[in-house]
């Protein structure tokens, strides 16, 4: 099942399956966008990980090839995964 970063909840893990933004629901990413989270080494088929997700809409931490990052939750709702189980 696809779902955004956001859903997942801390300890939950998926791979990402596509990133969703820019002008119109389902065109892609952006390209400034999308190329930021490439940098970040978030490209489709990577395994994440959810640390910790803040309340109140804050950022989320994430465990991607062996490293935490965060990115806010805006961002993380334009990441689309496929929820590992």
């Amino acid at each position: 099942m696809e779902l955004p970063l956001t859903a997942l909840r801390e300890g939950e893990s998926g791979v990402i399956t596509s990133i969703r933004a820019g002008f119109g629901w389902g065109k892609g990413g952006g390209y400034g966008l999308q190329k930021r989270l490439m940098d970040m080494g978030l490209t489709p088929g990577t395994k994440i990980t959810v640390v910790k997700s803040a309340p109140f809409h804050g950022p989320v931490e994430i465990n991607v090839r062996g490293y935490r990052l965060a990115i806010g939750r805006g961002m993380a709702e334009k990441i689309f995964v496929e929820v590992q189980k």
